[in-house]
């Protein structure tokens, strides 16, 4: 038999529609706060109830940990008095010890009967919340309990619904315990249970409406592609067929139209037009201006204009394509996603037949079509006297020339959006070449700024207390720091906050002053070719008769291998200053030794004495020959870098501290060789011989 404990809790679970686990959490909640309020418990202790659903009876436990010493009561025991209780238990584990008062049934019930209430109303309300989240979006049924001003309160399954004046269908009128249908748009949760938002004015309420009424769309053999509603007035839905051989808009209408009949009167009147949903966008636009009857529709796509549409109606059509203050075409252009133009015969024949008066390029894109062109204006003509209603044939010749025109001028404007895009595009590319050339020269201008100006503080140059605080709220700190900005020019600091002209050339000035050494960027220098020929040497001195330079004849051209270098041997400077000093008078007796190397073919004797270092060398061409320029003075070749117009004396001293080089036809191995003079000495017995 069951007890009366158990048959109250099964009781309040059927009439709060709570599961048992809910219920009885909410009772064990309940103990445990009335028997932590009965005996002082403090928050630390770990508290446990527990119900036993058959007899009534609850058990209160605590938890406790095993240790050695005990040194809180409440939430330690000690090992020995564990295993009284448990007796295979160790230290550092918890126990559960039975502290249910004698008389905690009666306290429970006079001390907990609040708080059980509280707990039971707590989850009635989040399973209501819970319950009503899951019907979001659904169709509910309600009875209308309240009508304000501002919104109208229906009671749905124990609970309230709001259905605010914005979702109201216009003109729909209501009643005191009215049965309705509403769309579930909104469910949120607050203390005081779900607060749910209802509508009857929604889009998706008509689908949901159209589901219940129709099986083919319920189970996926129809689908709505799309849906627009004037909540009252008209909608227009969208339907195609995902099944061959059904009928979408057979289906929906139902036989005798009784399925969507039940829907309008659902609906409070509202006019319903189902449309065959068609992937050609044409097609569909004129399927959508239903009732009216659509002669022509040309599409046009511009990414900044949009999708437009031109229609063309006949006259006593035009009126039935716009409908009452716009909405047909209005529900049209929001079902199909396209803006649509509305024109009627006569004015788009008229429009045509004035464009092609008043271009001359409109006739010859015509071709065929432009033989049409009198018989339409014969039947404007005609209807204008008459104002009778067109035929097929007229409505046809006038379809062609309109189409003809429309397509001409679409033609024209699709090609200039492509010039248009085309200069867009010609723009964008000038814009990022003249970026990456200024980028280009940002970086070159980077690449020069001295290593040392990174190492001078601003503070270390004379910049006033002003310029100086706000280069460092720029975070500029060095002249290397500004010297980046202003590789992007003046308006790289000029565009600091504080800064302007003034400023800017105090900087300027600043770092003039330091006079910081320009960063070189060395390139990669090819090394002259040395090797010049017998034949080229007879050549450049029968260029000059007048050097006096005996031509040999028995010697062939041979090609000369250029030297290889000779390591110099370095000298400190003191060791040179001893050397010129020693030296003195020699170099003031034969300084043009230096500059004029013995001549070619025969060697000239030791005593013979040089020319004046202070003589003017003559003027000679500078030939460039395999890589190396070589010049002839006074018998002599030349193959040097740089030749001076002419040769002092301080010329002739640092002249002397280079290497010289020499063309000498040597008579033991029969060829030219090429001889080279040390710098300290200047006794020819010290040339070097190279083949």
């Amino acid at each position: 038999m069951k007890s009366d404990f158990l048959l109250a809790f099964n009781q309040i679970c059927s009439d709060r529609k709570l599961s048992r686990e809910v219920v009885l959490d909410a009772l064990e909640m309940a103990l445990i706060s009335a028997y932590r309020r009965s005996v002082g418990a403090s928050a630390s202790q770990n508290i446990t109830a527990k119900i036993d659903l058959e007899t009534g009876k609850s058990h209160i436990f605590i938890e406790r940990l095993v240790v050695d010493e005990v040194t809180d009561p409440d939430t330690e025991i000690s090992q020995e008095a564990a295993r009284r209780i448990q007796p295979r238990v160790d230290i550092g584990e918890t126990i559960l010890i039975d502290s249910t008062p004698d008389d905690f049934g009666r306290i429970a019930a006079q001390s907990a009967k609040q708080i059980i209430l509280q707990r039971i109303r707590e989850a009635e309300r989040d399973a209501q919340y819970t319950r009503y989240l899951q019907q979001e979006g659904e169709i509910v049924h309600g009875t209308v309990h309240s009508i304000t001003s501002q919104a109208v309160v229906l009671h749905i399954d124990g609970t309230e619904a709001v259905l605010p004046r914005s979702q109201q269908v216009p003109g729909e009128r209501y009643s005191l315990h009215q049965r309705l249908r509403a769309y579930v748009l909104e469910v949120k949760k607050t203390s005081r249970g779900p607060q749910i938002t209802i509508s009857r004015s929604h889009k998706n309420m008509l689908r949901r409406l159209l589901e219940l009424e129709v099986p083919e769309i319920f189970n996926g053999t129809v689908e709505i592609k799309a849906i627009t509603r004037e909540a009252g007035s008209r909608s227009k839905v969208a339907v195609a067929a995902r099944q061959a051989g059904v009928d979408p808009v057979g289906a929906c209408v139902g036989m005798r139209g009784v399925r969507i009949q039940s829907i309008v009167n659902e609906l409070g009147g509202e006019k319903i037009d189902v449309i065959e949903w068609d992937s050609n966008p044409a097609t569909f636009i004129a399927k959508a201006l239903s009732p009216a009857r659509v002669l022509t529709a040309r599409l046009e796509e511009d990414p900044l204009e949009g999708k437009t549409a031109s229609v063309v109606v006949p006259d006593d059509q035009l009126s039935l394509a716009i409908g009452r203050a716009g909405q047909n075409a209005r529900l049209a252009a929001k079902l199909t996603g396209w803006r649509i133009d509305i024109q009627s015969v006569t004015e788009a024949a008229t429009e045509a037949l004035r464009l092609v008066n008043e271009d001359d390029n409109v006739l010859p894109a015509l071709g065929a079509i432009a033989e049409l062109l009198p018989t339409v204006a014969n039947i404007l003509h005609q209807h204008e006297q008459d104002r009778l209603s067109y035929n097929s044939e007229e409505l046809r010749n006038v379809r062609q020339v309109v189409e003809g025109v429309q397509g001409y001028y679409a033609s024209v404007r699709t090609a200039a959006k492509e010039r248009a895009r085309a200069e867009e595009a010609a723009r964008r590319a000038t814009i990022e070449a003249a970026r990456d050339e200024r980028l280009a020269a940002i970086q070159a201008a980077y690449a020069l700024i001295p290593t040392e100006a990174y190492d001078v503080p601003l503070t270390d140059i004379e910049l006033s207390s002003r310029v100086l605080n706000h280069l460092h709220n720029a975070h500029l700190n060095t002249v290397g720091d500004v010297l980046e900005r202003l590789t992007e020019g003046d308006e790289g600091l000029l565009k600091l906050d504080g800064f302007g002209p003034r400023s800017l050339a105090e900087v300027k000035s600043s770092i003039d002053a330091l006079a910081l050494p320009e960063k070189v960027i060395e390139e990669p220098i090819e090394e002259p070719v040395s090797d010049i020929s017998l034949t080229d040497v007879e050549t450049i001195l029968e260029a000059e008769p007048e050097a006096g330079v005996q031509e040999p004849s028995d010697v062939e051209a041979v090609e000369i291998p250029e030297p290889a270098p000779i390591e110099e041997e370095e000298q400190s400077e003191a060791e040179i200053l001893v050397e010129e000093a020693a030296e003195e008078d020699v170099l003031d007796a034969t300084a043009a030794t230096d500059v004029v190397p013995a001549t070619m073919v025969e060697e000239q004797p030791a005593s013979e004495p040089e020319p004046s270092p202070k003589a003017a060398v003559p003027e000679e061409p500078i030939i460039e020959h395999a890589g190396a320029d070589i010049k002839v003075v006074d018998s002599t070749v030349y193959v040097a870098d740089d030749f001076p117009e002419t040769i002092d004396e301080e010329t002739a001293r640092k002249r002397g501290r280079d290497r010289r080089r020499e063309l000498v036809f040597d008579e033991e191995v029969g060829t030219v060789v090429v001889k080279r003079k040390h710098r300290r000495t200047a006794d020819e017995e010290d040339w070097e011989k190279y083949l």
